[in-house]
């Protein structure tokens, strides 16, 4: 069942009536101080008055209390009726006392600047009865009222905070979660916390990458098991290709076989979802290495160029090194001009490894699908033993390693492919990088 309190504006809502109950309880306090302060001043001065009268006429020889006197009607002291001027509590002071007293006393408030004290004469009265009072409003009441708006405002804001605390700490989770998703690594559950419509969102968003993560594996499971199926006979096909007489079929077969079989062999690499348990190897010297096998089969050409600055403290594991290298030499000299770049560094934020070749590049357009899977930009390469993977296997093992791949066109002319890995990406032994990737999977 769905409670209004439990949504973002239900929230919104309980935060507001807070705020203005505070408010109105402020104001009702400070309403029903004043109101108890006149009450209690004119039963007050009602008392005195009284107590005087009975003063005068029981023991008029003994001397008044100090403040309290009598002034007769025709001295020079007596006040004149005004009201000028008057605040309203003063004057709702003198209504009331007015009401407390018999009918037809005459109230009267002292002179500003001299000790509160209230002129009273009534009708048996010979004189004014003059007694003191206590200010209506305490000192510094314009402060006090400034400390209570203040410690509202104050309950407001942290009542605010707590609210925007409880919306941002799962939005963050959700956001971060949404940038892991989005670069393909493995994204865990997020916490289904906060109002029901993010709750709602966040579930939303597991679901869907529980099911992306299935056809996902469900894609890979059955990519693998039909390159698997398709190598044995493929292998029987090169076999009778060989024990052709014709020369020229022969070579064309073998070399269609080869085609067909370097696809089946990207395939499987694509599919496959398990740590590489090779040794870390230096890359600098690994990008030697393949440079002086392709310099061997190019005989003569200068077609690499080494630029390798990282030192030995880059390493990566042997076998995703190398397959990381041959995909992007291969796509290199398939599609781009030589000679082809390797660089290596050491970056602000990581190792960076680069190969990159001097052809026409990628229309800008096309570099985001440049690295999808059975992509094709030109479809006219698919005879030649590409099935569009290349660069999706690179960018798949270069975040199996840690890293990150990024796609674009040099300015001087071509293609380059930047990769860069954490500090410490192969610096766990191969043991502990199992036990990592089978968590990352069970996540």
């Amino acid at each position: 069942m769905r409670r209004a309190i439990d949504t973002l504006f239900g929230r919104l809502v309980v935060i507001g009536m807070l705020v203005l109950s505070h408010v109105a309880w402020f104001a009702i306090i400070r309403f029903e101080r004043d109101n108890t302060q006149t009450r209690f001043a004119v039963e007050e001065a009602a008392f005195l008055v009284e107590a005087v009268r009975q003063h005068i006429s029981n023991t008029p020889d003994q001397p008044l209390p100090p403040r309290v006197r009598i002034v007769g009607l025709d001295s020079p002291e007596a006040l004149r009726e005004s009201d000028e001027d008057m605040p309203p509590p003063l004057l709702r002071f003198i209504e009331d006392l007015k009401d407390r007293l018999p009918d037809g006393t005459d109230v009267r408030m002292s002179e500003p600047g001299t000790p509160p004290s209230v002129w009273v004469h009534g009708a048996k009265d010979a004189g004014w009865v003059v007694v003191p009072v206590r200010p209506l409003r305490p000192s510094r009441s314009r402060d006090r009222m400034l400390m209570w708006l203040a410690l509202i405002f104050s309950t407001a804001v942290l009542a605010a905070l707590f609210g925007a605390w409880q919306l941002q700490h799962p939005l963050r989770a959700l956001a971060q979660a949404v940038q892991r998703f989005g670069c393909g690594q493995p994204t865990p559950p997020v916490p289904e916390r906060g109002p029901s419509e993010l709750r709602q969102l966040t579930h939303g968003f597991n679901q869907m990458v529980r099911e992306v993560s299935q056809t996902e594996n469900d894609r890979a499971v059955m990519l693998a098991g039909v390159a698997h199926d398709l190598k044995t006979p493929l292998a029987r096909l090169r076999l009778r290709a060989e024990m052709m007489d014709d020369q020229k079929t022969r070579d064309g077969v073998v070399r269609a076989v080869d085609s067909m079989a370097h696809i089946v062999d990207q395939f499987l690499v694509f599919a496959h979802d398990r740590p590489d348990g090779s040794e870390p190897v230096p890359v600098d010297e690994q990008c030697e290495r393949v440079a002086r096998s392709y310099r061997a089969v190019a005989a003569g050409a200068e077609s690499i160029r080494l630029r390798l600055d990282a030192g030995p403290t880059f390493i990566l594991p042997a076998a995703t090194l190398d397959r990381l290298l041959s995909n992007l030499l291969d796509n290199a000299h398939a599609y781009g001009v030589p000679p082809v770049d390797i660089e290596t560094r050491r970056g602000a934020n990581g190792w960076v490894l680069s190969v990159s070749d001097h052809g026409k590049g990628i229309a800008p357009e096309d570099l985001i699908k440049a690295s999808r899977p059975f992509v094709r930009l030109d479809p006219a390469r698919g005879g030649s033993g590409h099935s569009g993977l290349g660069l999706a296997i690179v960018k798949r093992l270069a975040r199996r390693a840690g890293g990150e791949c990024e796609v674009s066109n040099r300015a001087e002319g071509g293609l380059q492919i930047v990769m860069t890995f954490p500090f410490d990406s192969a610096l766990l032994p191969a043991s502990e990088r199992r036990a990592a990737s089978h968590e990352e999977r069970a996540v």
